[in-house]
Parts: structure tokens; C-alpha cells; sequence
């Protein structure tokens, strides 16, 4: 059964701006209905990742879930993966410059340096402690998402900002 969804909090929301709250480890196995939850949102969206203040939750729990869709139609495949109170432990101190959408910020993208790899350490739903290195898009997911946990939305970062209608214009998805 799929859980109530809660409304995707949008740029002016307060929680957006906040310092999401570490997870005791005695919550992690409650976490089954948010992660679903947070599932069903991105999915539903066309998202390629989710954070929990996205639907009003104030907790470091995120999730990565890069696969073409029609706002990114050329994201690499990969199952989705949860991660709980996730830190970066290092990043690659070059930047790599993208476009970046935003569940949270509909209808624009923007202009956003990120770096090429980062490597988080960070909780499982089954309570596992992971250590993990991403790179390429998925790492920029990662540094995304991650921003959403410290309060940090993609428009603090964008050098340059599009509406997704100039964005499309600019960037058609069949590449003329």
C-alpha cells in the first residue's frame, strides 16, 4: 500500500533553509514509510534524487535515483539508493559545471559547479554503515541532495539561472 504523500515543500519553505536533524540510530528501522514516501514524490516528479525537507521532513535522510527520464534523458541507470545521515568526507577539489533542476524549484534550472566525485560516508536503511564514491552525474545528485540536508538550495550556487521553457529551447532533448 502507498503511504499519504506529503506536499513537495517549494522554494520559499522555511524547512528548505533549515539544518535537517541527524537520525538516532534507534529511528532508522521506522524509516520505511518516509523512504517510500520520498519514492513516490521523486517518481512522481521526474526526479533523479529526494531529500526529506523536500516533503517537510527536518531529517538527514536522502535518496539517490539517477535513470533517463523526461527531465534528465540522459542520467545513467542506477537502482535507488537511501543514505542517512550521509557526511562528505572528500571532494574532488575540481568543479564540474551543469544544468541542475530542482523538484522543489519547478520550472527552472541552473548554472551550477559541482564537483566531479565525492566520497560520503552515511547509514543504510538496514542500519549498515557505508562508505561510498560517486562520480559523474550520480555525484552530482549526491552534492545536491546533500545541499537540501545543510539548508542549500541550488539557487545559492547557480552563476545563471533558466526558466525550463528557455532551458529546452536552448538544450532540446533530441540534441538540435
Amino acid at each position: 500500500m502507498t503511504p499519504p504523500v506529503s506536499p513537495l515543500e517549494l522554494l520559499d519553505s522555511p524547512v528548505l533553509r533549515a539544518m535537517a536533524r541527524d537520525v538516532a540510530a534507534a529511528e532508522i528501522p521506522r524509516l520505511g514509510t518516509l523512504i517510500e514516501e520520498l519514492l513516490v514524490v521523486m517518481n512522481g516528479g521526474q526526479g533523479v534524487g529526494i531529500a526529506a525537507p523536500q516533503i517537510g521532513r527536518s531529517l538527514r535522510v536522502m535518496v539517490v535515483a539517477s535513470r533517463p527520464n523526461s527531465r534528465y534523458p540522459d542520467a545513467p541507470s542506477m537502482e535507488p539508493l537511501v543514505l542517512i545521515n550521509p557526511e562528505i568526507c572528500h571532494r574532488d577539489p575540481q568543479l564540474v559545471w551543469g544544468w541542475e533542476g530542482c523538484l522543489s524549484i519547478p520550472q527552472r534550472r541552473g548554472w551550477v559547479g559541482r564537483s566531479p566525485a565525492v566520497t560520503v560516508r552515511f547509514w543504510q536503511p538496514d542500519g549498515t554503515p557505508t562508505t561510498q564514491t560517486f562520480t559523474g552525474f550520480v555525484a552530482r545528485i549526491v552534492q545536491h541532495e546533500y545541499d537540501h540536508l545543510q539548508g542549500v538550495l541550488w539557487t545559492d550556487r547557480a552563476t545563471q539561472q533558466l526558466t525550463e521553457t528557455e532551458y529546452r529551447s536552448r538544450f532540446p532533448p533530441d540534441g538540435r
